[in-house]
């Protein structure tokens, strides 16, 4: 099992770099296996045309390195936090996607402005305090994940994402695939909200029964969106 997950979590490191959300080592993805209590995480500063399946590192939930040659992605603790606080994900994605970190570095949420917004996140997508001058000298990895779990609704598949002020931002899912998608999705509304309000400064917000219609047809325990499996 932990041979396919590291096969999967190259994969979604892979798929950051098609998907155009990384530049040269940025960004980090990874997965957990409940049962064992184990993560696989990219390896830290090695070039994504250079990784291969072997290259993933696999730790445990205090970020001891179980099986792997190279040292974990120095965003491990943030991971950690978050499979910590959020028990339903089973994938976490870090980039520095070019829009998603332009609202980051504004320090200005996500807003719902349509429909394909509200497909994947139930609601604005929440961004960070500051981190204070004490976090930042302690244990910082750590504290980012604090601040991203004190941003994040009490349901954090509701709305799969945050921003980190001034630095970028993390996305979660059930599973590491669903978490790249997040992340893809995360960029694309995050441009499209940008030029909204390029285009009309004083735009309104999507109401939230239009919203809940969207987001619950796909996430909602009576969704209708895709197909039935048997």
């Amino acid at each position: 099992m932990l041979a396919q997950m590291r096969v999967r979590v190259l994969e979604a490191n892979l798929e950051l770099v098609r998907r155009g959300l990384v530049l040269y080592t940025f960004g980090n993805a990874s997965a957990i296996s409940r049962a064992d209590g184990l993560v696989v995480i990219k390896p830290s500063g090695v070039g994504y045309n250079q990784m291969s399946a072997d290259d993933m590192v696999i730790v445990d939930l205090q970020g001891n390195v179980v099986e792997g040659e190279l040292r974990p992605s120095v965003d491990l603790a943030t991971h950690l936090a978050l499979y910590h606080a959020f028990p339903t994900i089973g994938g976490v994605v870090h980039t520095h996607s070019e829009f998603a970190t332009v609202w980051a570095q504004a320090r200005r949420a996500v807003p719902a402005f349509g429909t394909t917004h509200a497909d994947y996140f139930h609601g604005a997508v929440p961004v960070t305090r500051d981190l204070t001058m004490e976090e930042i000298a302690g244990d910082y990895v750590a504290a980012t994940g604090g601040v991203i779990v004190e941003a994040t609704a009490s349901d954090p598949l509701s709305t799969p994402a945050a921003l980190v002020a001034g630095h970028g931002p993390f996305c979660w899912g059930a599973t590491v695939e669903a978490a790249v998608q997040n992340a893809v999705v995360l960029e694309a509304v995050a441009r499209m909200a940008l030029n909204t309000l390029i285009l009309a400064p004083d735009a309104q917000i999507l109401s939230q029964t239009l919203l809940d219609r969207h987001f619950l047809r796909k996430h909602g325990t009576s969704a209708t969106y895709g197909q039935d499996v048997e």
